[in-house]
């Protein structure tokens, strides 16, 4: 009942699902004062606004984008597929793509906490195989519903374990491509310490082992939420992997933060320290 429900809704206007999801960003802004400080937080310390004023004018619309960010979902997991691939409306430097491609050594998607990152593997999933990193929801009765919406055209998920990661150095191995969220925090003996906007945040090494026994492509992708539901410009960005160290990671995510800050999910806890790892140093 559920599943239907869901995509009922997903017949209605992207602008539609959009403009709910801005006024359920408020919502949960007002709702939740540890979220609102998070997200407060983590936007003022990160230096993307040059005064106080912009600072402000930016954490209102990033408010409503995180919502937008839920709401579309349901157009996007659950939308038709024809009506889902008319949704990318711009795509910069596909071609970046194919040429990665024609190498043959697989490539590795890195698709940060930025816009619309479902979307992005969908439209890869499109064009070619490709294997997905996910974490399972900490709601058991939603996983189902994510796989569901993820798993579509040439798509299919990997779950954030040891079975997961041998799937994606089995895709690599035969020359296809994986995708994975980059600003994730993993779990303790994953990661190192590396700054990221000047913090120092727990950052996977999942990305620089997979490329070192590859020697995959790694290609930086986000799709950008236009206004008024529009749909979505995508843009890729090959990394270069002659220095690809997590620091470097971080630097490249960055980049694109600065290219669209309101879009990025500032309330997500990047700079955790997952339980049992060591502390930063001062």
């Amino acid at each position: 009942m559920l599943l239907f429900i869901l995509r009922l809704l997903a017949r209605l206007p992207l602008g539609w699902l959009h403009r709910s999801g801005a006024m359920l960003g408020w919502l949960v802004y007002w709702a939740s004062p540890t979220y609102a400080a998070r997200l407060r937080d983590n936007l003022y310390a990160s230096g993307v606004c040059g005064s106080d004023a912009q600072c402000r004018a930016l954490l209102r619309e990033a408010i409503a984008e995180t919502g937008k960010g839920v709401t579309e979902l349901i157009a996007i997991w659950f939308g038709a597929g024809e009506r889902v691939a008319q949704l990318v409306v711009e795509c910069e430097r596909w071609n970046i793509v194919e040429a990665a491609r024609a190498r043959g050594n697989g490539i590795i998607f890195l698709t940060p906490h930025l816009g619309c990152f479902e979307i992005s593997a969908l439209y890869g999933a499109q064009r070619l195989p490709l294997t997905v990193l996910y974490r399972p929801p900490k709601k058991s009765w939603l996983e189902p519903l994510m796989i569901a919406g993820r798993q579509r055209w040439q798509a299919v998920v990997a779950p954030a374990n040891l079975k997961g990661v041998r799937m994606l150095y089995k895709a690599l191995a035969h020359g296809e491509a994986v995708g994975l969220l980059p600003d994730q925090a993993p779990g303790v003996g994953e990661g190192v310490w590396a700054d990221f906007f000047g913090r120092p945040a727990y950052t996977m090494t999942l990305v620089r082992r997979l490329q070192q026994m590859s020697g995959a492509a790694v290609i930086m992708a986000f799709a950008e939420r236009l206004p008024e539901g529009q749909g979505y410009r995508l843009h890729f960005e090959e990394l270069p992997t002659d220095r690809l160290d997590e620091a470097a990671l971080n630097r490249a995510i960055e980049e694109q933060v600065r290219r669209c800050p309101a879009q990025y999910l500032w309330s997500y806890n990047r700079f955790k320290i997952p339980a049992g790892a060591p502390p930063p140093e001062s």
